[in-house]
């Protein structure tokens, strides 16, 4: 029983991660984006 409850939340670890990592990849890209067009606007 507690290999299963130490799987289980080792998967759920594992799945906050795996989201995590795309959601920081998001807000990166967002970042990107502003940064680019405060620079065309700059030009």
């Amino acid at each position: 029983m507690k290999k299963a409850i130490a799987l289980s939340f080792a998967l759920l670890m594992t799945a906050g991660a795996l989201a995590g990592c795309n959601t920081m990849h998001g807000a990166g890209e967002d970042v990107e984006r502003g940064g680019e067009a405060v620079q065309d606007a700059a030009q």
